[in-house]
């Protein structure tokens, strides 16, 4: 933690009560501070160089930006100068920036309604996770089909992780029937009564799916939530992109708890998500937020993808700006993030919310 804690005392964002860990949703309200406005102040400003302060109200947006060349690999060079950040289309001028690594806190969520060979090799690939993250990490691990169910709540004790990863069976189904038993007739103490029909039983027809994957995403979203604001909040989604029609929150819904919760989404698509692709809600999801999807087309693909995408969180450009000539009236605001080095390619956020969602 020592390398946060140095960011964090040479940072713009501390004096604000900010820190550089928040996405590019800052959702808390801005603080109230007591003092007059005054302007933002170089290291170099401050009396006895104590280090940056703001004494004005106002709202730092942090956006985290991930850039890759044309071979999909990371680009650490870049400097301040090369990045331009918009608001609402009006560009503002970037006030921090820092290419500093943080720790993690991470929900892996697995799906439980996969097809038996896609379950099989998801499985003997889980282990694999634990190599991802460091010590100063923290993992949670749940599964999903109907329900998000939770299995292990944050640990940054790495045997433990591994335990629970070899622990953890995924149910398999045939394709467009559920895992979760349920019913919509009567019940003995909380279970289908004898002879009651249940999800299994009943023809669901060519296609049809109960997996809630908006529901899973949106429950490992409250997980995080709580979770420290000095650490990148991100979900792993092993899917095959399969999605009921009739979660309880809409994709609008997921997605707002997201940016106001700070989260990005990194979605590792297996089975039929390699076919879809971009068309899937893993894609949707990604992009919006700022994460990354991978798509396991082999099952050897799959520990290689773990490892990345912990490394591509982890080493992201962070980018801090104060809005400006923008309407705060607003709830939502758009973020764009440009390059001026041609042939790169860049993952952000496309937008945050001023509020916190309820």
């Amino acid at each position: 933690m020592m390398f946060a804690r140095k960011m964090f005392v040479a940072g713009l964002a501390l004096a604000l009560g900010f820190p550089l860990a928040w996405t590019a949703s800052v959702a808390s309200r801005p603080p109230q501070l007591p003092s007059p406005p005054s302007p933002p102040m170089s290291q170099q400003d401050q009396p006895g160089g104590t280090g940056p302060r703001i004494r004005s109200t106002v709202e730092l947006v942090v956006v985290p930006v991930t850039v890759k060349d044309s071979q999909g690999q990371l680009v650490g060079d870049l400097r301040r100068d090369e990045f331009r950040v918009f608001e609402d289309g009006v560009e503002q001028q970037v006030s921090l920036f820092s290419v500093e690594a943080f720790p993690l806190s991470v929900v892996v969520a697995v799906d439980d309604d996969l097809r038996t060979r896609a379950a099989d090799q998801v499985k003997k690939s889980l282990i694999a996770i634990a190599g991802a993250f460091s010590a100063s990490d923290e993992v949670s691990i749940g599964r999903f089909d109907s329900f998000y169910t939770p299995v292990m709540d944050f640990t940054s004790d790495n045997d433990q992780l591994i335990t629970e990863l070899q622990r953890l069976d995924l149910n398999s189904s045939m394709p467009g029937v559920g895992s979760e038993v349920m019913t919509g007739g009567p019940t003995v103490n909380g279970r289908p009564a004898p002879g009651a029909p249940t999800v299994s039983q009943v023809p669901l027809g060519a296609g049809a799916s109960t997996k809630h994957i908006n529901d899973a995403v949106y429950q490992a979203a409250e997980i995080l939530r709580g979770r420290d604001s000095q650490r990148r909040k991100m979900i792993i989604l092993v899917s095959d992109g399969v999605n009921a029609r009739n979660n309880t929150y809409s994709f609008d819904e997921t997605l707002q708890r997201l940016l106001s919760s700070d989260i990005s989404v990194y979605a590792i698509g297996v089975d039929s998500a390699v076919i879809e692709r971009g068309a899937t809600v893993l894609s949707r999801y990604a992009r919006a937020t700022g994460g990354d999807v991978y798509y396991a087309a082999r099952a050897a693909t799959l520990p290689k993808f773990y490892a990345q995408v912990a490394e591509q969180a982890r080493h992201q450009y962070t980018i801090g700006y104060l809005p400006a000539q923008t309407d705060r009236s607003k709830s939502y605001h758009s973020i764009e993030v440009r390059i001026r080095r041609p042939g790169l390619t860049l993952l952000t956020r496309e937008g945050y919310y001023t509020g916190v969602a309820p």
